[in-house]
């Protein structure tokens, strides 16, 4: 790869490091997923998700070496045991699947209006590009299978209206509207976030080592169930379905395939993505109860966030990131 400008921005190495210990630890999952998996469509696209996933962290490496940048640690076979029994039944791998795509394509879409050298943009490009056709694929293996949760169907519209009373953004007191079609989008992918996340804490628990990762699993578990539930209670409110909870694809095995490192590295990774995720909610929403509610399940997961980051650091597991010059101390 020619690199054309002497330094990497601030945003450049942000984002290339965060994307290098993205990959580096969907790699470590899905080596394992790999080892237990027996459908042939699921096997196939998870040998693709991994097959990128070994790319871009080559080309970041490209990169870091013709700038001199270290190599981050990020997640090795050091945290995956490929020998652990079997944790998650197949069709989860594809709702996993779902969420690492949802995961990298808003690392990569960020990135690319905030680097500003071609090459590094294009890399980005490149990314996204990827990333978008593994979601293509997952979308179709999960319509093949059946097990696809999609946002129901709403009228289509029969002529151009305009919204003439101030109720239509009411909702907390007083008589609610019916619910539009991007509110319910909204819901239903983040709902869907929660479950995926849900199960997979469920596995997570199944073998945790350390008594604090442990309550904080659990907390993180209460978390998700507490906002499937406010959630999936919009929905029903407004006589729509709400997709269904995953924890059955969860097996009875309590021999972990991955370190307590990983899984609260995970755990953070999981929940930093509902900020975005309810902030995009937040942000298309119309109904006054709908903006108070992501606005309390904000505060639950940068809370969560927060205490992960700290047991990270407690433990020495919490590489540093890129930072800018502390000047305060060259004075000293």
């Amino acid at each position: 790869m020619v690199m054309g400008d002497k330094h990497l921005t601030a945003a450049e190495m942000g984002k290339l490091w965060a994307s290098y210990m993205g990959n580096s630890l969907g790699k470590c999952v899905l080596s394992y997923y790999l080892r237990h998996v027996d459908d042939q469509d699921i096997k196939s696209i998870l040998e693709y998700a991994y097959s990128l996933s070994e790319t871009f962290i080559r080309r970041i490496q490209e990169i870091f070496h013709e700038h001199k940048f270290p190599i981050p640690v990020g997640y090795t076979k050091d945290d995956v045991n490929l020998d652990a029994p079997r944790l998650f039944q197949d069709q989860f791998y594809l709702h996993y699947l779902d969420y690492l795509g949802k995961a990298g394509m808003s690392i990569y879409s960020v990135a690319i209006p905030l680097v500003t050298r071609k090459d590094i943009r294009d890399f980005f490009i490149d990314c996204l590009r990827e990333t978008v056709k593994l979601m293509d694929g997952v979308n179709e293996v999960l319509k093949m299978k059946g097990v696809i949760m999609n946002p129901p169907p709403i009228p289509t519209p029969v002529k151009i209206e305009y919204i003439h009373k101030q109720s239509f953004l009411d909702g907390y007191f007083g008589e609610r509207r019916s619910l539009h079609g991007l509110e319910i989008a909204h819901l239903y992918g983040n709902l869907n976030n929660d479950i995926t996340s849900k199960a997979l804490i469920t596995g997570f628990l199944q073998g945790v080592k350390m008594e604090k990762v442990k309550k904080y699993l659990e907390r993180g578990k209460k978390i998700n169930q507490k906002h499937i539930e406010i959630m999936s209670k919009k929905l029903t409110d407004s006589d729509l379905p709400a997709p269904s909870l995953l924890d059955h694809l969860v097996t009875t095995s309590t021999t972990s395939p991955f370190s307590d490192r990983l899984k609260v590295a995970h755990k953070i990774d999981m929940f930093a993505m509902k900020i975005r995720e309810y902030a995009n909610g937040a942000s298309l929403n119309g109904r006054r109860d709908l903006g108070i509610m992501y606005a309390k399940c904000q505060a639950d997961v940068s809370m969560y966030v927060e205490d992960g980051a700290n047991i990270m650091i407690d433990q020495e597991w919490f590489e540093r990131p890129p930072v800018a010059v502390d000047r305060s101390h060259l004075s000293d």
